[in-house]
């Protein structure tokens, strides 16, 4: 049996418009003004804080600076040319020791508002349709999620105040039609509850409670009610970061616990969902005898690592063991939604298109005639797309602009 990918029977029309009158291609302007002058004044601080004037873009000279003139690390991290490295990662794990490197870290994301989104995305409209067109493929991810390029509309910015900006760029098709966004809510921990058949997860999903805060209470053996907003947020990043193989070290880069303490949040995690060990444990078992995993919907990954000798690869292969399954049926889920959403909008003639997907969110073009209708549609194919031992629910909002919405 192949791996075989899900396939769209029918091709909806996929595109995002922005302003045809240029009033947002302006906003998009001067936000590229505000952020040229915060990019300036982040290097003038950066410059100063190293007492030397150097190319942030470089690298080389970056690495120079901060680990030879300042030496911020005993050991520097080198890449496999003998140059100090100035990935994400290394710099992530020094910004909390080093206020430079949080400078620095701000200025390329800055940089990267600019560059990729801010001074490009207006020369993406057609000249044609005055609209952004991206193209989808299927066949790309190794976990079956869509992706996009040319442009890649799936990484558009929302977490920081310039990106929601950027966002606000996005708009609907003319003043007949409103922007609707409609996103699954917790898919992947609702998809890890449901397979995993861990009792006590299942039972705060069926019961609608917080996932974050009762693992919380679990994990601090507190009541939901006397759960603090920092409890909730460790919860938060154990419940996703164990889908991705979280390790104690992993978990105090992300929060503000020791490594000791990390661990012991983890034992604790796993003490309370005992049917998530068992199904992790038996994932990687059944990929060491079988050689792959498999979605809700039968798709395969291969794992050619899964028993290498190589204790990296082999670590690597286990991780993908346990979050393929996990990724790969959330992708199977809106998959089967939006090829359903689409019959169904056919089948009625509506004015109304599906325009965008970003991962477990829907974004359509809806004729405001159509609004009830459309949002009956989609709430309730999205929330039958598959059957769970969980209740799949999504979270839907209009909006004039694509932030609006979201």
């Amino acid at each position: 049996r192949t791996q075989t990918p899900l396939i769209f029977r029918t091709t909806p029309q996929w595109f995002i418009s922005m302003s045809k009158n240029n009033l947002r291609k302006n906003a998009l302007k001067e936000l590229s003004k505000v952020l040229l002058e915060d990019i300036k004044s982040l290097e003038n601080l950066i410059h100063n804080k190293a007492g030397v004037d150097f190319n942030l873009a470089s690298p080389k000279q970056l690495g120079s600076v901060l680990f030879d003139e300042l030496k911020l690390v005993e050991k520097p991290k080198k890449t496999k040319t003998g140059q100090y490295s100035t990935s994400e990662d290394v710099l992530s794990s020094l910004a909390k020791e080093h206020k430079i490197i949080s400078n620095i870290l701000d200025w390329r994301s800055l940089q990267k508002l600019q560059n990729t989104y801010v001074r490009s995305l207006p020369n993406e409209v057609s000249s044609r349709t005055g609209r952004i067109h991206t193209k989808f493929n299927q066949t790309v991810t190794t976990t079956g999620r869509l992706s996009s390029n040319n442009p890649n509309l799936q990484n558009i910015p929302i977490r920081t105040e310039n990106g929601q900006k950027i966002r606000e760029a996005f708009i609907p098709k003319n003043q007949d039609f409103e922007l609707l966004a409609a996103d699954y809510s917790q898919i992947e921990l609702r998809v890890i509850a449901s397979i995993s058949k861990d009792k006590s997860m299942i039972d705060a999903f069926v019961k609608n409670q917080d996932i974050h805060t009762i693992t919380a209470s679990k994990i601090y053996n507190a009541d939901p009610e006397n759960i603090t907003r920092e409890q909730r947020g460790n919860a938060k990043t154990v419940n996703f970061g164990i889908i991705y193989g979280v390790s104690a070290f992993g978990l105090s880069q992300q929060t503000n616990l020791s490594r000791s303490e990390s661990k012991i949040m983890i034992d604790n995690y796993f003490e309370n969902y005992p049917g998530l060990k068992d199904y992790m444990s038996s994932q990687i078992d059944f990929a060491r005898n079988k050689g792959y995993v498999e979605t809700i919907m039968g798709r395969r990954r291969y794992l050619q690592n899964i028993n290498s000798q190589n204790n990296m690869l082999r670590s690597g292969a286990e991780r993908n063991a346990i979050n393929a399954p996990i990724q790969g049926s959330a992708a199977d889920i809106i998959k089967i939604a939006m090829i359903r959403i689409h019959e169904k909008f056919k089948e009625q003639s509506l004015k109304s298109k599906m325009l965008l997907q970003v991962h477990d969110e829907l974004v359509f073009d809806v004729h405001k005639s159509e609004k009830d209708m459309v949002k009956k549609i989609v709430q309730d194919t999205m929330e039958s797309a598959v059957q769970l031992d969980v209740p799949l629910k999504i979270d839907l909002e209009f909006g004039k602009n694509w932030l609006e919405a979201h």
